[in-house]
């Protein structure tokens, strides 16, 4: 019998069971990138954190019943302002990064949706953009000012948030606190310092879309409403879990929240939200200021995704993380070890003493832990596929390095086979200098009681 998920819960700050609303249909938002540059490590945790909740609802409640939507901001200034930089259209700058981003995190073994849809069922894995949802935007907001939770001010349309009592609900910051927060710079079209923008006219040379509510100059939407607009055509009104980094909660998770609630007249909008916490790096904050701004292409240049994977899976995903040196290393020596002990053999039942630390709130550590216990090749194998770990054979694995490192199999297999007639031989002397030459190729071999086996020298 499966052990029942559970979960912690920023909205009620508890852990709790979780009940689906639909157990044939578990729905879950992640928010993804904003694609107008390299994506940093500080990025890739959340991305593989929430793909280990992907990948456990899936074995949990079965494939077919698992939806999961991971958005992409392909508008906002940035975007905006960097293109225009690059004389591009904002689709060529933000499907480059995209694409870029793609490859990165398939390399830290993450599920994309052509892993697990199948042709004629319902979609499992969804990557809506915001450009894309531009009708489902303007759709929300006029039911907003219809409904008296926003208004149009000086070309803008904005959320009124005294209209909703119990605004803050998700952070639990008092509202005075917010209101003197927000009194910086506060625009003089908005009613209360509160109030944020859900559509905004665009400036010369921006994109820009037919405007909401009658508006007649055109305009682009506001960051907080592409989320609400995304999840709802996905996954509906309400669903079972929203996810992102804690610094998502205000106000980004904040305003979906108001959005989506005052929208469509409902209780809440997610029914659980997880939040993953900060990343520093070797102790310090990361930023380019301090020169240790790292991207996950950075990474993956020095080290196999894998290792980058399960260094980051070794923390609890609500816990701050550092991401130094020494945990990569740590990571590359236990993948090494673990690829030994299976070696080539195929994944068997999944052992309870993974899967229940994982149903305890995703307790990566737990579960881990565990997997250094076993033995059995099977067991261990399993278990680590579930975290997305030892997803290949040993001798893939091998292969790959060979493949990576530029190695002439042919010419190595020549030479092995000088050495082992050298041998036969007893021409040390020859033998030794066909053993150099390997070296020199970046080749190890090694001398057993079933004959020799080379690999490429770490």
């Amino acid at each position: 019998m499966a052990p029942m998920l559970r979960l912690y819960n920023t909205l009620t700050r508890q852990k709790a069971a979780f009940t689906p609303i639909d157990p044939s249909h578990v729905r879950m938002y992640a928010c993804g990138p904003t694609v107008y540059d390299a994506a940093h490590i500080g990025n890739a945790r959340p991305i593989i954190v929430f793909d280990l909740l992907f990948r456990l609802l899936r074995h949990l409640y079965g494939p077919a019943h698992v939806t999961y939507a991971r958005n992409v901001t392909d508008v906002d200034d940035k975007i905006n302002a960097r293109a225009a930089a690059r004389g591009i259209t904002i689709r060529e700058l933000t499907d480059g990064t995209l694409a870029a981003f793609h490859d990165d995190i398939r390399r830290l073994g993450v599920l994309m949706p052509e892993d697990v849809n199948v042709a004629g069922a319902r979609p499992s894995f969804v990557e809506p953009r915001a450009t894309d949802h531009i009708a489902e935007m303007i759709a929300i907001i006029e039911g907003l000012v219809a409904a008296g939770h926003a208004y149009v001010a000086a070309g803008h349309v904005l959320f009124d948030v005294p209209s909703m009592p119990d605004y803050g609900g998700l952070s639990k910051r008092p509202l005075d606190e917010m209101e003197a927060g927000a009194r910086v710079e506060v625009a003089p079209y908005k009613r209360s310092p509160l109030d944020f923008v859900l559509w905004k006219p665009s400036k010369p040379g921006e994109p820009s879309w037919p405007s909401p509510c009658g508006l007649a100059e055109p305009g682009r939407p506001g960051w907080h409403i592409e989320c609400s607009a995304m999840s709802w055509k996905h996954l509906g009104q309400t669903f079972d879990i929203h996810a992102g980094g804690i610094d998502l909660i205000f106000p980004h998770h904040e305003n979906e929240v108001a959005q989506s609630r005052c929208c469509f007249g409902t209780d809440v909008m997610a029914h659980v939200w997880l939040h993953n916490g900060f990343l520093q790096v070797e102790g310090e904050k990361m930023s380019k200021s301090l020169g240790n701004f790292i991207t996950i292409r950075d990474v993956l240049k020095d080290w196999p995704g894998e290792v980058a994977r399960l260094a980051m899976l070794k923390t609890h995903y609500r816990q701050p993380i550092d991401w130094t040196l020494r945990g990569l290393e740590e990571a590359s020596r236990t993948l090494e070890r673990w690829y030994g002990i299976v070696g080539d053999a195929a994944a068997g039942m999944i052992p309870a003493g993974v899967l229940e630390p994982l149903s305890d709130d995703l307790n990566t550590a737990s579960a881990l832990a565990e997997l250094h216990r076993l033995d059995d090749p099977a067991s261990l194998k399993a278990g680590a596929n579930l975290m997305g770990l030892l997803t290949q054979t040993q001798s893939a694995r091998e292969q790959g390095s060979i493949r990576a490192a530029g190695v002439d199999v042919s010419r190595v297999e020549a030479l092995i086979e000088a050495r082992r007639a050298a041998r036969a031989a007893k021409d040390w002397a020859a033998s030794d200098r066909v053993r150099d030459e390997l070296l020199a190729m970046g080749v190890a071999v090694k001398d057993g009681k079933d004959g020799t086996t080379w690999s490429v020298a770490p």
